[in-house]
């Protein structure tokens, strides 16, 4: 099987970066950790830029976000975890992906979420 990297231009491959932005191998996708481009924006606004940039990624797949079988949600503060999970509805309507939540003491540039995935390409 061949590994693949998956990229947008929303989710660039970043030359010398020691990692990519999804790879897909048959049919799973490993989407690396997300971040918003709003580094100070309120938790909605990140959760919704974050979300937008997976499903980019997967839509390049060839999938939708019905195709995402887990995800991992770092927050800076759980305070903030029932604005992220309203954002989050709105991304995962009918039987929402696997998922773990975690509190982190920190993440790149301040950002209060990071989001990776999985997902199962059709």
């Amino acid at each position: 099987m061949k590994k693949e990297v998956v990229s947008t231009s929303k989710t660039p491959a970043v030359p010398g970066a020691p990692y990519s932005p999804a790879i897909k191998m048959g049919q799973l996708m490993f989407v690396a950790g997300q971040i918003p481009d709003d580094y100070v924006a309120d938790i909605k606004t990140q959760t919704r830029q974050t979300l937008e940039k997976i499903r980019a990624l997967v839509g390049a797949a060839g999938a939708t976000m019905d195709n995402v079988v887990k995800t991992t949600v770092f927050l800076t503060d759980l305070g903030d975890y029932d604005h992220m999970n309203e954002v989050y509805r709105e991304f995962f309507r009918e039987s929402p992906p696997a998922r773990a939540c975690v509190q982190v003491a920190g993440l790149v540039r301040g950002i209060k979420v990071e989001i990776e995935a999985i997902a199962l390409i059709p």
